[in-house]
């Protein structure tokens, strides 16, 4: 799969199109599989019992796929996540900040089909699995 956005271009389109999140989540690199993404820990991440959210890390899955797939087709907007399962393995590491390791399992016309490996930064084993399909527009609006 041809990388058609690097990191840089990805950082600019998540800052355009998606200030939300542009601020805590950042692409580490562009690999030969998809992406290294990392989110930012910080208090309004945590949940009571001082350990990282469900919805951080499904944050970090879901925005991690959507940039690794706009890698390889650029910057499409209203691509859309379709399906979405996250498997939570173990408590994140206190303080460190999280890194999704994203792998584009296919890439076709209509849909792309991923998973992420989400750890805290420093440790080797994953805190949570996510799978996820999402739709790509057709091109030039045709359907």
């Amino acid at each position: 799969m041809t990388i058609v956005m690097n990191r840089q271009a990805l950082a600019a389109f998540l800052r355009r199109d998606f200030g939300q999140v542009a601020d805590e989540i950042t692409v580490q690199e562009v690999t030969e599989q998809g992406a290294l993404v990392r989110l930012a820990v910080s208090g309004r991440h945590l949940r009571p019992g001082g350990t990282v959210s469900g919805p951080a890390i499904f944050a970090l899955a879901d925005v991690g796929i959507y940039l690794a797939i706009l890698s390889r087709i650029g910057p499409q907007a209203l691509a859309v996540t379709t399906s979405a399962s996250v498997d939570f393995l173990r408590k994140p590491a206190a303080g460190a900040d999280l890194l999704a390791d994203v792998r584009i399992l296919k890439l076709g016309r209509r849909l792309a089909v991923c998973d992420a490996l989400i750890r805290s930064d420093g440790q080797a084993a994953p805190v949570a699995r996510a799978a996820m399909t999402y739709a790509i527009p057709p091109e030039n609006g045709v359907k």
